[in-house]
């Protein structure tokens, strides 16, 4: 009976293990400019404006004639726009 009990308590654990999902983080998604200036109400000159200051997060270029945002630095902006400020790469070092 012992034996039942424990194997019945195996099959719990691994019924529960497979049911579960372990979630994957989202890849961060580049953003275009329409985008940027319909989730922030900000106009095109502010952002570029911002950019120059260092109080907006700051383009990648995804190719030659094209650039966008990480989608994540702008939720953060989003999120704190008064004391947002770049991720710099040791930050979470030091």
């Amino acid at each position: 009976m012992l034996l039942r009990a424990s194997h019945c308590l195996l099959c719990l654990d691994q019924e529960q293990s497979a049911g579960s999902s372990v979630s994957m983080p989202e890849p961060d998604r580049i953003i275009r400019l329409k985008t940027v200036l319909s989730r922030t109400g900000l106009s095109r000159s502010t952002i570029y404006r911002k950019i120059n200051e260092g109080t907006f997060p700051a383009q990648i270029r995804i190719s030659v004639n094209g650039a966008g945002w990480h989608e994540s630095d702008i939720n953060r902006w989003i999120a704190d726009p008064v004391s947002w400020r770049p991720k710099r790469e040791f930050d979470g070092v030091r």
